[in-house]
């Protein structure tokens, strides 16, 4: 007998969106035989660099990947200390560890969880004590780039090289003023680097891209890439190659393949409209949520193209019966799977016990993360998907409405 029960609507937490066209250039590069790095990369490459654009664009198996080879390139070493965000994902900082060098942690600002520039020369001074600051970090948190003027201006006074991390954001922009240009994200730093992983902007995979200005850079990390072989040694195999190459350093395991570039250069030619979607989706969860008390939207900064990676709210969790934890099992009882963004490294045991921290040395990270949810956001959700995400926070919180509030 058929049952009385309401059909359950589910909402995971992303799915890539592909058409055939990224389908049939996978098919289409299983059947040419190359399959590893070869003319697709070199394909996918230049396209970025032109969408960015940037003069230099590497073709890499992830960001971790363009964030360690850009650390190795601009000749960070054992005992160095690189400023990163205490409100970030691990590979942010985990790469300065694979150098020996020390991640010096920073607290963000309330107003968008991207690093606090404000807090960056005291923090330079401190970490300086002890151990040579080369470096910083800055993560654009969500899609969102943050304070542009005073970073460069605190790196340049210290002589910092600026490595973005720009995992989110494809496309992302910043200008000074209403009436400035728009400049692309990449364009502050000596490299940056994107993530092409399963639920990013535009995808490939599992994949990345390092992007630079400085041929001595990209050289560099181009060769690190592929385990320290001289330039170009992918077209060994190839007519116009040569079985010979030469080993110039140690290098690592990084090199994107066809296949995934084969899925990325029809990604990357979708981005603006997969970025539309992503926008009206954010704009609809605004519209929809605004008026519940309980509940912090995300605010967008003026001059910002967002990129919408994420869709972070804040749950006023002294306003509620529940906390964060009960309050993602109460959305997933429902059927919709959501995400925290993130726990601050300085709360992760390895640098916690590494470094002795305390979750009160960076009070605004501390704080943000016993309250963020990050809720589905992902071309294709349907009008049924959306109404489903808005009407079950609706109910959680007035279920869970803390009385006398």
């Amino acid at each position: 007998m058929p049952s009385n029960k309401p059909q359950e609507i589910e909402v995971p937490f992303h799915r890539a969106s592909i058409t055939d066209a990224e389908i049939d250039e996978v098919v289409k590069v299983l059947r040419s035989g190359w399959i590893t790095s070869g003319p697709l990369v070199k394909r996918f490459e230049q396209a970025f660099a032109e969408y960015i654009g940037c003069t230099h664009a590497i073709a890499l198996n992830s960001c971790t990947a363009g964030l360690h080879l850009a650390l190795e390139a601009l000749g960070i070493e054992r005992g160095d200390a690189v400023v990163v965000p205490t409100m970030t994902f691990a590979a942010t900082a985990e790469v300065v560890r694979y150098l020996d060098a020390n991640p010096v942690f920073i607290d963000c600002r309330e107003e968008d969880f991207n690093m606090d520039t404000a807090q960056l020369p005291e923090v330079i001074a401190r970490a300086q004590a002890t151990a040579p600051v080369r470096a910083v970090i800055p993560v654009h948190y969500g899609g969102q780039i943050g304070e542009v003027n005073s970073l460069k201006d605190t790196a340049a006074e210290h002589g910092l090289k600026i490595i973005e991390d720009a995992a989110h954001c494809c496309p992302a922009k910043f200008r000074d003023s209403d009436d400035a240009d728009w400049q692309n994200v990449g364009s502050i730093g000596d490299v940056a680097a994107f993530s092409f992983y399963a639920n990013k902007t535009i995808t490939t995979g599992e994949g990345g891209m390092a992007i630079t200005e400085d041929p001595a850079l990209e050289e560099r990390m181009r060769i690190m890439s592929l385990h320290g072989m001289s330039r170009d040694a992918w077209k060994r195999f190839s007519k116009e190659g040569s079985y010979y190459y030469e080993i110039v350093a140690p290098g690592y395991k990084y090199n994107l393949t066809d296949i995934a570039a084969a899925i990325g250069v029809h990604q990357l030619r979708r981005a603006d409209e997969l970025h539309c979607e992503r926008t009206r989706i954010a704009a609809f969860y605004s519209e929809q949520l605004s008026d519940i008390d309980e509940v912090i939207l995300p605010r967008l900064i003026p001059n910002r193209l967002h990129s919408w990676h994420l869709y972070v709210i804040r749950l006023k969790v002294d306003r509620l019966t529940i906390d964060r934890k009960a309050f993602v099992e109460a959305l997933r009882e429902l059927g919709i799977t959501t995400s925290v963004h993130w726990m601050p490294l300085h709360m992760h045991p390895y640098y916690r016990d590494k470094y002795g921290y305390r979750p009160e040395d960076f009070p605004v990270a501390a704080r943000l993360y016993d309250e963020v949810l990050t809720l589905p956001l992902f071309p294709g959700m349907t009008d049924e998907q959306l109404d489903h995400v808005v009407s079950s926070v609706r109910s959680i919180v007035s279920t869970h409405l803390r009385s006398g509030v």
